[in-house]
């Protein structure tokens, strides 16, 4: 890139001072810029600059005109600084876009894109869950695939609409992403564009027009009926009695999978449990035992597993399964999922879709259907997003009117 100003011979006023113009040359393109407002004579301009004006001289605004041209080459130079540490191949539509653009500035000349969400993410690392920060890693995995596969550029000003629009598709048509993680990859995006814009390293707020795609999805749980008969299923396997130990506790206490395998007999007392809970950071939580999750707690007592067994999540949710399957936990159930329009119906015995997620599922419903306040229920399970309570919320309803309907709406009324 060279940047050259000169005076404009052809725009020579009768005082013989002429305006002055920007040359921007790259890549075999040129463009050209006047600098409204800036004129000189020939014996004042020397060296791409103006000179002062001699002592009997009118002022010449030396110092106001100098001014403009340096702030302007610096921008132009800043610019170029970007376009390269950005790795983008400039154009003049490109280049006059930045040039116009009032609030571009050196805060722009950003580490690459990619640099910056591995920055995001370490400086993350001491303040968010482990789960999130795993979640963090995954997506820049996946932008990481969509740059290669798309042969889209990743960089800050290249997150706009053309971006979404072909993410979206290289998501839905090549990943086949179900839509509501599609919109947990858009969301952490969304989270990331605003970190980096709060450190200045871009100025491109696009993203924040982005919609995150999210479907109502079934609730999984188990029935009164199948958590008792699994709670009380002997299994020949130690192991196996361990994993449903451990789920179990969780359907009983309504506890999500990482503060239960933090539990240390410290954090148990005789009716309750003491938590600090990993995922919301809420500290001194407490939880009320019932009859059922001391039970458990009771079986590990002086034992090497006290509290409770230590299991991965992924072993969790592979023999949980088994467990489920052997308990007859097999009723036919359907659901539904989209990729973008494309719907999919699926069947499948319960058992394959029970997970260490359904076990904090299973409390909440199950304790709404047996009557317990909306807000004691949040309390002990920590629950703080009021929209995906609502879930459990309709189900229990759903179930409360079906229990009518088998009842009461059974009778039939006579006249004399």
């Amino acid at each position: 890139m060279q940047l050259t100003f000169v005076t404009r011979q052809d725009k020579i006023n009768k005082d013989g001072s002429a305006p002055i113009r920007a040359i921007i040359t790259f890549n075999g393109v040129r463009v050209r810029k006047n600098m409204n407002g800036i004129r000189a004579l020939p014996k004042h301009w020397k060296k791409e600059r103006v000179r002062p004006n001699t002592k009997g001289e009118v002022y010449n605004n030396h110092i106001e005109y100098n001014k403009i041209l340096d702030d302007f080459s610096e921008k132009v130079n800043t610019i170029f600084r970007y376009f390269y540490l950005n790795e983008i191949t400039p154009s003049k539509a490109l280049f006059e876009q930045k040039l116009a653009d009032k609030i571009f500035s050196a805060n722009a000349l950003a580490p690459k894109f990619f640099d910056s969400f591995t920055e995001f993410i370490e400086t993350n690392r001491t303040t968010k869950a482990l789960g999130t920060i795993k979640k963090y890693r995954t997506v820049l995995g996946f932008l990481k695939q969509f740059q290669v596969y798309s042969n889209y550029t990743l960089h800050f000003d290249a997150i706009n609409t053309e971006f979404y629009e072909k993410f979206r598709d290289y998501c839905f048509d090549e990943r086949e992403t179900l839509n509501n993680y599609f919109g947990k990859l858009v969301a952490i995006l969304k989270t990331f564009m605003n970190w980096a814009f709060e450190r200045g390293y871009h100025q491109n707020l696009e993203y924040k027009k982005f919609k995150r795609i999210e479907d109502t999805i079934e609730v999984i749980y188990l029935t009164m009926d199948e958590l008792m008969r699994l709670n009380n299923f002997e299994f020949n396997s130690e192991k196996l009695n361990r994993v449903r130990d451990f789920y179990c506790f969780g359907c009983f206490t309504g506890l999500r999978y990482s503060d239960i395998r933090q539990l240390r007999p410290s954090n148990v007392f005789k009716d309750y449990l003491k938590i600090n809970v990993v995922k919301t950071r809420k500290i001194d939580q407490t939880i009320p035992l019932n009859k059922y999750s001391k039970v458990i707690l009771a079986k590990y007592i002086d034992t090497i597993y006290e509290p409770l067994p230590l299991i991965s999540n992924q072993k969790l949710n592979q023999h949980i399964k088994t467990c489920c399957r052997r308990a007859k936990i097999d009723t036919p159930t359907t659901i539904t999922r989209y990729i973008g329009q494309k719907r999919l119906d699926m069947t499948y015995p319960k058992h394959k879709l029970i997970t260490s997620h359904t076990a904090r599922k299973t409390f909440i419903t199950m304790s709404l259907m047996l009557g317990m306040k909306e807000a004691v229920i949040k309390e002990i399970s920590n629950h703080t997003d009021s929209r995906s309570f609502k879930r459990y919320v309709d189900v229990s309803e759903s179930f409360k009117q079906k229990e009518m309907d088998d009842t009461w709406n059974k009778i039939e009324i006579t006249t004399n």
